[in-house]
């Protein structure tokens, strides 16, 4: 695992005077991950470190913290993603009060020089930093001009004239599209979260299952997903229900996986789950023989798509 930082006062020595990509990085979809790209390629030609400066929480948290759950990456799964594009260490700065209040040049000569002594600066067309959005990336140049230090800005990443953005993401996931999503992505998207008791009713009827917390996740549209679940390195095929189980009536929410042809204690363990394809929505059942009729409809939904052989993660 790279190493994470949580203040740009604790960068250490040997993360300093390197390339430094600027963003949110939510989802690391296909447009982070060419702006990754284009940063590790120009700390290769410098021979010099590159880290990714991004905000924990997101900054939407911190400015309207009753916000809905909107998050496609949550911290551990960000910065695995980061790394896997070439990345070498990661600055969560923490976005707290004290952070936002900084001005656009306070971010400059206290955090990107006197924190990370950035010799070049990739952002995208669109970053802005500082107190009330006060610096843009016509400003991040002015700056880098007069205090010695490169800006590459990167124009928007197209698919078919559409950019690629967490916004359109979050726009899938909401309608269902798992698979729209997940080209977008450049893989599928996963709730990751650690397995919790629950009320062992899925064992009861004879599908017992997973019950993976949801956290920050955003909330995908609700109903059945044919789904593969990464446990001990290797991705198992199962079928997943997201929502509020009206037909037993608890109505708040859950995320149940059944693991197909498994056996085995996983509370307590975190779980990736990928959503595969969406199958059906959430629906109310007159009794529980209609829902596990149901239930077990729904698995052979998930086998046969799961058999075309649509990659995990």
């Amino acid at each position: 695992m790279i190493p994470v930082f949580d203040h740009w006062r604790h960068v250490p020595a040997a993360s300093q005077n390197g390339v430094v990509a600027l963003g949110n990085f939510d989802g690391v979809h296909r447009g982070h991950q060419a702006l990754v790209q284009h940063a590790v390629e120009q700390a290769k030609v410098l021979g010099v470190p590159m880290v990714a400066l991004t905000f924990e929480p997101h900054p939407r948290r911190f400015f309207v913290p009753d916000t809905a759950p909107f998050r496609l990456t949550l911290s551990p799964a960000k910065v695995r993603l980061l790394e896997q594009c070439g990345v070498q260490a990661v600055l969560e700065q923490r976005f707290d009060e004290a952070f936002a209040s900084l001005s656009a040049d306070a971010f400059v000569d206290d955090v990107l020089l006197a924190g990370l002594g950035v010799r070049h600066v990739v952002c995208g067309y669109d970053f802005t930093f500082g107190a009330r959005r006060g610096g843009n990336v016509e400003k991040l140049r002015k700056r880098g001009r007069e205090r010695g230090f490169a800006v590459t800005v990167l124009e928007p990443v197209m698919r078919e004239g559409e950019i690629y953005s967490s916004t359109r993401i979050r726009e899938a996931l909401r309608a269902g599209w798992a698979s729209e999503a997940a080209e977008l992505l450049g893989r599928q998207w996963e709730i990751e979260g650690i397995v919790e008791h629950g009320d062992q009713r899925g064992r009861a009827i004879g599908f017992p299952t997973a019950n993976v917390a949801l956290g920050e996740h955003l909330r995908p549209r609700f109903g059945v997903y044919a789904v593969r679940a990464l446990i001990d390195g290797k991705w198992i095929d199962g079928v997943a229900n997201l929502g509020k189980r009206p037909t037993i009536g608890k109505l708040q929410e859950n995320f149940e996986v059944n693991l197909f042809d498994f056996s085995g204690d996983l509370y307590g363990k975190v779980l990736r789950v990928a959503l595969v394809e969406f199958i059906r929505p959430e629906m109310k059942f007159s009794g529980l023989e209609q829902l596990k009729a149901q239930i077990a409809a729904d698995g052979q939904a998930a086998r046969s798509i799961l058999a075309n052989g649509k990659p995990a993660g």
